[in-house]
């Protein structure tokens, strides 16, 4: 049975909640983390619990312990087993008048992974994806997503169920969660289960309890918005509309996926002899919506007969449609030369990115030939716009030899597939405690040992409040579960285009604010500012990222002593004469600086105005000047959304953490 048909057949036996009304009975339910496969944690009373009518005697079983329980006015049953050690695979046995059995249940470690996109963001789009699935059978790695629900108040339950990680269901994991938990397993020799409970795009603000956001001034700009949000969750006929067309928009991105994946199907449009004189004409870089398309969604097709010189046959050639809004698939002669975005999920964050394609010579012949360019756009504006710049859209020689061809002007134009309108939503996933409510409290109290996080992002507005959003959601959590449990997080990654002057930035205060969270109690953090990626937001090096995320926890949470776990993290700065010493803590076997001389420092004095800087490692300290500061006062390191060639490490391979000595006023800041 592969992954997806388990999982449907699993949800299909998970009987949703009936409340009671007038008389009618409730469904027995067992919450969504009792399902086969499951993991308990180790060392940790176990809690198992549902919902039935009130009265009903529930008894559970597992492994020779036993509970019962009679459920109450609210029609709700929890019964606790004592601790158990690592070990498996027992049955869970529920009677409440018909017995049910979980199969092939296992006691070890459970992880929360939660955050926005870069968490949610599957091991099947990541690098060398392909290798990593093939070999990913594991009964020892587990994982279970908690479907998205934005919820006005706290949820009782989630969709989801277990799976074993094997090359049929590993695609779907979170890829962090995914390295993090191969390495705590095999460090550990116990099965690890990973609760991934994530949303793209999602700011701190909704994964926090509201009782804790309402008694904090920074949560009150949203307050509005959250009853705004319960009142249209209240709105019985807009959810009905809405539950509607989410489900005709579903439909057809299934269909759009299906026909994605056929290659006969791309022919239909692509093959050079189609007869597209009954295609209408459009204007390129232009997006379709300000050509009479406004507002349409779905997928596109672009042809454009060109003529190849004689002397170019046989030459590898670049193709660049330019920029194109959203994802694209472009041909040459009906052959597939390139794509940037992937479809399920789906990658949009190369909408703004220009695409160039190498075309090799066997291709390549004098005469016409045909480029069709497919387009696929679910938000915003669509089509081939490349910012307006014809000079971006090209065809030429890949030697520099002749003179290119322009692609910009009229292409042949046709929509193949219009989607249904989007569902209008309330953008629950942005209001204060919605998440927490849907994707978080339907969790507890199931024991866990920690929890790992990559989030922030969709923070970088209210950067500097983050140092104190971000504690006080993991405070939150901690209070809930009624313990202290290690919280790990991933310091955000580099992105975008490296700045030319040293300027503070938003993204660097969010990295700022994430080492705040370090005074907290059993955390730590993973710095990776070296493994990102200029133009995607979603770097694929997910592997590195979770391997990370593993040191911090197995020298946290599992105590392993001598290991070092952590790049240099700023100590302590002095002034001496015209140059500031810098001291770190966790330099592991000492400071390093990779590939050269170190990078990405800046220095000012009194005036606060930062000059790029000369720094040199002296023993465990850097030195830091610049001849453009004779009396300097401050250093900053790194502090910027891309800090490319940062180059500060200590032996052990990890990266030093942006820092900055100086509290003067920074972006974002009230």
């Amino acid at each position: 049975m592969t992954g997806m048909i388990r999982k449907l057949v699993l949800a299909a036996l998970v009987l949703t909640v009936t409340v009671a009304v007038a008389g009618e009975k409730r469904t027995f339910e067992l919450s969504s983390l009792f399902t086969d496969h499951m993991v308990f944690q180790r060392d940790a009373r176990l809690p198992v619990w549902g919902w039935s009518e009130p009265g009903v005697k529930v008894s559970v079983s597992l492994d020779g312990k036993s509970a019962s329980a009679v459920t109450g006015k609210d029609g709700k049953w929890l019964v606790w087993l004592p601790a158990m050690k690592a070990g498996g695979p027992y049955e869970l046995k529920i009677d409440h008048g018909k017995e049910i059995v979980i199969k092939d249940v296992m006691v070890g470690d459970v992880w929360i992974c939660s955050g926005q996109s870069n968490m949610e963001w599957r091991l099947s789009n990541t690098k060398d994806s392909d290798k990593e699935i093939a070999a990913s059978a594991n009964k020892m790695l587990r994982h279970i997503k908690v479907e998205k629900n934005a919820a006005a108040f706290p949820a009782e339950n989630f969709t989801g169920a277990w799976e074993v990680a094997d090359p049929t269901t590993s695609g779907l994991f979170t890829a962090v969660g995914y390295y993090f938990g191969k390495e705590i397993q095999k460090d550990q020799k116990v099965v690890v289960g990973l609760i991934n409970t994530s949303w793209g795009g999602t700011r701190v603000e909704p994964w926090t309890s509201f009782p804790t956001a309402s008694k904090n001034p920074l949560y009150n700009s949203m307050i509005e918005a959250r009853k705004t949000f319960i009142a249209a969750s209240e709105n019985i006929e807009a959810r009905a509309e809405d539950e509607k067309l989410s489900k005709a928009y579903k439909k057809a991105v299934k269909e759009m996926t299906t026909m994605e994946k056929d290659s006969e199907y791309h022919q239909k449009f692509a093959a050079p002899g189609l007869d597209d004189s009954d295609w209408k004409f459009i204007n390129t870089p232009d997006v379709w919506d300000n050509q009479g398309y406004k507002d349409i969604k779905g997928e596109a097709w672009y042809r454009k007969t060109v003529a190849i010189p004689a002397d170019w046959a046989g030459k590898d050639l670049l193709l660049s449609p330019g920029a194109v809004d959203e994802i694209e698939v472009t041909f040459f002669n009906g052959q597939r030369v390139g794509s940037r975005g992937s479809f399920m999920p789906r990658v949009t964050e190369y909408w703004n990115k220009k695409r160039v394609y190498n075309i090799p010579g066997n291709l390549v012949k004098g005469g016409q030939a045909v480029i069709a360019v497919k387009v696929l756009n679910f938000a915003g504006a669509g089509g081939m716009f490349s910012d307006g710049d014809a000079g971006d859209m090209y065809l030429k020689p890949a030697d520099g030899s002749g003179t290119p061809l322009s692609l910009a002007g009229k292409w042949r134009f046709k929509f193949t597939y219009v989607m249904p309108d989007a569902p209008k939503g309330n953008n629950g996933q942005r209001v204060v405690s919605a998440l927490f409510n849907g994707m978080v409290n339907p969790l507890i109290p199931f024991p866990v040992s920690g929890a790992i996080w990559y989030q922030g992002e969709s923070n970088a507005s209210n950067a500097y409040d983050y140092r104190v959003l971000f504690p006080t959601m993991i405070n939150d959590w901690r209070a809930l579960w009624g313990r202290d449990f290690p919280f790990y997080w991933v310091q955000l990654a580099n992105f975008r285009a490296p700045q030319k002057t040293p300027e503070a930035d938003s993204w660097a205060i969010v990295r700022e604010s994430q080492n705040e969270a370090l005074k907290l109690p059993n955390t730590g953090t993973a710095v990776i500012i070296d493994i990102g990626e200029e133009g995607n937001i979603h770097p694929k090096n997910k592997k590195d990222v979770g391997y990370r995320l593993s040191l911090a926890a197995r020298a946290g949470h599992y105590g392993q002593k001598g290991l070092v776990y952590s790049g240099p993290m700023y100590k302590s700065m002095k002034v001496e004469g015209d140059k500031i010493r810098i001291d770190f803590e966790h330099v592991g076997g000492g400071l390093v600086a990779e590939g050269g001389e170190l990078k990405r420092f800046a220095i000012a004095g009194e005036d606060q105005k930062f000059a790029w800087a000369e720094a040199k490692i002296d023993g465990n300290s850097v030195l830091v000047w610049s001849e453009k500061v004779k009396n300097p006062v401050a250093v900053r390191y790194a502090f910027e959304t891309n800090p490319e060639g940062a180059n500060l490490y200590n032996k052990e391979g990890l990266p030093a953490s942006p820092f900055r000595t100086d509290s003067w006023n920074v972006p974002t800041q009230k």
